[in-house]
């Protein structure tokens, strides 16, 4: 399949399966965000269509990200898809061609595939299921924001972080540009938590402010038209 076919193939499952596609662009705001930082980011990105909750209601935000919500807030909120890539014989890898314990039938099966062509560095053993780590959100979403943005190399003065003997090593980079760009705090002990289990809330929270900051970028994608979509499966 040559590209433009592969794009005029993609371009509707694309965007109704992503989280962070352009969905809920109307109705009710959660009812769940009363008291929870960050909520006016959580309820902008609604009222965009950048997100969806567990019901059209309901966003709970406390609740730990999983690697599936994870990856769909990613690739659906950057717009990472396929149709810049092609494949031999004009066959697109399924999701369980690549990780082989995730299902193709799942809502996150199409957000793995487009994240991982698009330079997201998920392993193969990966764990849908699983709850995600705060620096492995970081990482992968630094690796598609730059994707996404096509973000030049930049050489910064690292940051000094009080549990940075926590950090995975390969990770690091990925951290310290984060913090450098502001899509990511320390605390107020000046620690990463690196280990910690990042919230639902504590991810949209990233997923907006890594938007406002391509947003700012000179070459910024335009924003793709809104796509209706129901509410979030929990992760099997």
């Amino acid at each position: 399949m040559n590209k433009k076919g592969l794009t005029s193939a993609l371009a509707v499952s694309v965007l109704s399966l992503s989280l962070g596609g352009r969905l809920f662009a109307a109705g009710a705001d959660f009812g769940d965000l009363s008291g929870v930082a960050g909520r006016e980011k959580i309820e902008s990105l609604k009222s965009e269509g950048l997100v969806k909750g567990v019901s059209d209601t309901s966003f709970n935000p406390k609740a730990a990200l999983t690697n599936a919500q994870g990856i769909q807030f990613i690739a659906g909120g950057l717009r990472l898809s396929l149709a810049a890539v092609t494949f031999e014989a004009g066959k697109v890898p399924t999701a369980s061609d690549l990780f082989p314990a995730a299902s193709d039938d799942a809502w996150y099966a199409e957000a793995f595939v487009n994240a991982h062509f698009n330079g997201v560095e998920i392993p193969e053993s990966v764990d849908p299921s699983a709850r995600m780590t705060k620096e492995t959100y970081t990482h992968y979403l630094m690796q598609g924001l730059e994707k996404a943005g096509n973000l030049p190399l930049i050489n910064i003065k690292p940051q000094p972080i009080a549990d940075e003997g926590e950090l995975t090593a390969e990770y690091q980079g990925s951290i310290q540009r984060a913090l450098f760009r502001g899509i990511v705090q320390l605390d107020a002990d000046g620690e990463f938590r690196p280990k910690a289990s990042i919230t639902r809330a504590e991810a949209a929270v990233m997923l907006y402010d890594a938007l406002e900051f391509l947003k700012r970028q000179p070459d910024a994608p335009a924003p793709l038209p809104e796509n209706p979509g129901g509410p979030e499966r929990p992760a099997e």
